[in-house]
Formats: C-alpha cells, sequence, structure tokens
C-alpha cells in the first residue's frame, strides 16, 4: 500500500495538547476562515472544512456557532498562521506550527523554550525541507469501492487512499486540499474530517534517557497557548 503504514505512524509524531486546547485551537481556525472567506459555510470552503473537523472533535455546535459570531465581528483580534522550526537535544528536528495575534510574544516563548531544555530555535528553512507536508481527509464508509475511489482521486493528487474502522482517509501533498475537498463534496461523500501532517522523511533514533529529554521540551512547547501542533522526527520507542 505504498506510504499507508508511513501514513498511521505519522499520528504518533504529531503531538496534540488536551481537548481544551483541540477547541481553542478550531475556535482560532474558525477565526481565520471567517476574517478570510465570511461567516457563510455554504460560500466558504476553508470555513466548511474547520467545521467538519468541529463535529469530529465534539466541539458543541453552540460553541461553534458563537466562534463564527464573534469572528465576524470587526474588532475580533486576528490571527497569524507562523511556522516555527528548530532542534532539540540530540539534533532531534523540529516544527511549531501557530496561530497567534502576538508574534513577538510567540517566538519569545519558543525561543526560551528551547534555550531551557538545551535546544536551538532555528531560522526559517533550517528544518522544514525534512519534513514533507501533507493533507489529509477521513470520509465516511458507506460502502465505498476503494478501488474504484482511488482511482478516481490519483487524477486530483491523492497518494493513499486505505480503510480502517474510522472510515477511509485520504492522503495528498499540501497543494492538492482544495482539489480533493471540491471532488469529495461534488461526490457528496461524507467528509468527515480533514487537515494538514508534516510527515517527517526520516525518524531519528535515540536511547531511552535521551528521548525523555526531548519530550520534556516537546511537552513543553505544546503547552503554549499560541501552538497548535508540533511534529518531530523522533523515532517513538514502542
Amino acid at each position: 500500500m505504498g506510504r499507508a503504514f508511513e501514513f498511521r505512524k505519522a499520528r504518533k509524531f504529531k503531538r496534540w495538547g488536551q481537548m481544551a486546547k483541540t477547541f481553542t485551537r478550531i475556535g482560532k481556525d474558525i477565526v481565520m476562515a471567517v476574517k478570510e472567506g465570511g461567516p457563510d459555510p455554504d460560500t466558504n470552503s476553508r470555513l466548511r472544512a474547520v467545521i467538519q473537523n468541529a463535529k469530529a472533535a465534539n466541539m458543541p455546535k453552540d460553541n461553534v456557532d458563537r466562534a463564527i459570531k464573534r469572528a465576524s465581528d470587526k474588532d475580533t483580534s486576528n490571527y497569524k498562521e507562523v511556522v516555527f522550526e528548530g532542534y532539540a537535544p540530540h539534533g532531534i528536528a523540529v516544527l511549531v506550527e501557530t496561530a497567534t495575534d502576538n508574534n513577538n510574544r510567540t517566538v519569545a516563548n519558543l525561543r526560551s523554550y528551547f534555550t531551557k531544555h538545551n535546544g536551538s530555535l532555528g531560522t526559517s528553512g533550517s528544518v522544514v525541507f525534512m519534513f514533507d507536508h501533507t493533507c489529509n481527509f477521513t470520509i465516511k464508509d458507506d460502502g465505498i469501492d476503494l478501488e474504484e475511489l482511488e482511482l478516481e482521486l490519483i487524477d486530483y493528487g491523492a497518494d493513499e487512499v486505505f480503510k480502517d474502522d474510522e472510515g477511509v482517509h485520504i492522503y495528498a501533498s499540501f497543494e492538492n486540499f482544495g482539489d480533493i475537498q471540491k471532488y469529495l463534496e461534488d461526490q457528496q461523500k461524507e467528509i468527515l474530517s480533514s487537515g494538514f501532517d508534516r510527515i517527517a522523511q526520516i525518524n531519528k533514533e535515540l536511547e531511552k534517557e535521551n528521548e525523555e529529554e526531548v519530550n520534556k521540551l516537546l511537552e513543553k512547547i505544546e503547552e503554549d497557548d499560541d501552538v497548535n501542533a508540533v511534529y518531530h522526527n523522533l523515532k517513538l520507542s514502542d
């Protein structure tokens, strides 16, 4: 199945906070989507995708509606998506995706985390080339012919299509997100969730003690309110 195993495994290398953090992240995504394309999901494909993810995360509909209404207020701060790059101890590459309304604060916080945990915040381009930027969709498996769907989606840039207990998963390069979303909607496939991943091309194995040192830094980074996701190339022990 090509890279299907790598795509599944990649989920373990993407670190998320707890449910409250997830709701906060989705709330920011709603603000950015509304500011970019308006509050109507019928005409705003990015907002539709965020609402799907909110449902997948069991975010209450009232919360979603309030976030959309709040985002429509001109006085509501906008968030900027910024990716930071650096190295954890022992040469582990780290990518940090943030959504921030104060870049100076975010930079200062991240630099302090890296420094205090024997890492270093790098410059743009220092580690991003070590990761493949991908998009993903999970759709409802309503008796889908997997081979037929895969043949159709290849024309829209899909790299991998596979099933598990959660549904049918589709992975592709980042730039193919819009084309695949449109195809699935045109075919009336129920999109359960969608998103983006950064998959390390090569993972680095460390001794257990050194792995724990890296994890302390990763945990500190993901506690920050401005951080959406943390990616790394540490090979996790079983």
